[in-house]
């Protein structure tokens, strides 16, 4: 199969409730959608797979995941000043949010699939110590430090187009020149996280490996079309050994917490490039990760239009 599908009920387990905005319906969705595309028959459904400590450690500090379990069996308080509450099984969740992640990887390096997808996935706030904006455990960081430290590659390319800036991978990799970040966001003047102004691309040795987009409130894709040959171009001179995609829906038009007019047809676009790109420089290995994304219909039909694209023969 071209494309591996993460689905099943301990994805969807990592929710914050029933009328949250990162609600237990947010799978369901886009799965609907995906099937009413008639995608099934290009895809290969893989069942989540949860993270072993060992694994979250390559990123998290040991505190900060024994307060994940202390708070994980109480379902009390909240991991941070008040974005992201503490529920029963959170461990669990955030762990297999992690897993599944990894084991999309796996399988692509080892050939089972071209590409993957994990719906539920892509918390990019969450910080080495700490949680933020619904992230509990970052699975992308977690994921940069297992394709270093487990597979032996060296650069990898993480690009985000969630309308929130990717704070949690963005800070934890700032001095690191071996990865590679264009993230294209609301500019955080107007939005949360309040980060990744232009001028942010890397410190000390790390200066210029970092390309941040932040885009006017109301951008359209007209907007994302004047600069995505830019970000293009800077992936490729930095030829990645794998690509990340985070491809947060709540950059398209209707969004109730952003303020972003893509189109929903704009991420199947991003991705389809994106695949292009990994196709020239990294053997075609990408991995996407749904991230945000709080309007349903928009979140399924932006997600199946990834799907779509990565499940594409080339």
């Amino acid at each position: 199969m071209s494309c591996c599908v993460y689905y099943g009920p301990a994805l969807a387990a990592y929710a914050f409730g029933r009328g949250h905005p990162f609600g237990p319906d947010r799978l369901a969705a886009f799965w609907t959608q995906c099937q009413a595309a008639g995608l099934g028959d290009r895809l290969s459904v893989c069942a989540p797979v949860q993270a072993q400590d060992a694994d979250i450690l390559r990123f998290h500090t040991g505190d900060y995941l024994e307060q994940v379990k202390h708070q994980s069996l109480s379902g009390q308080g909240y991991l941070d000043s008040g974005d992201t509450p503490a529920f029963v099984g959170m461990y669990e969740a955030a762990a297999t949010v992690v897993g599944s992640g990894l084991d999309a990887a796996t399988r692509v390096l080892a050939g089972e699939c071209r590409r993957a997808f994990v719906p539920i996935a892509g918390l990019h706030h969450a910080r080495r110590d700490g949680a933020a904006g619904f992230c509990v455990f970052n699975d992308c960081g977690v994921l940069i430090e297992t394709l270093r430290a487990v597979h032996g590659l060296t650069r990898i390319a993480y690009v985000d187009i969630d309308a929130h800036h990717g704070d949690g991978v963005f800070y934890a990799f700032e001095d690191d020149p071996d990865v590679i970040i264009v993230d294209l966001h609301e500019d955080g003047r107007f939005l949360y996280p309040g980060t990744g102004a232009a001028t942010e691309t890397g410190r000390g040795p790390a200066a210029g490996s970092k390309l941040n987009i932040p885009m006017p409130p109301n951008s359209d894709d007209a907007a994302v079309h004047a600069v995505w040959p830019a970000a293009e171009a800077f992936l490729r001179a930095a030829r990645p050994e794998f690509i990340l995609l985070q491809c947060g829906a709540d950059s398209v038009r209707g969004d109730p917490l952003t303020h972003l007019q893509y189109s929903r047809e704009l991420h199947g676009e991003i991705a389809r490039r994106l695949c292009a790109v990994a196709d020239e420089v990294c053997h075609g290995r990408l991995v996407a990760l749904g991230g945000g994304g709080y309007d349903r219909a928009n979140l399924a039909a932006a997600w199946t239009g990834v799907v779509a694209a990565l499940a594409e023969e080339v």
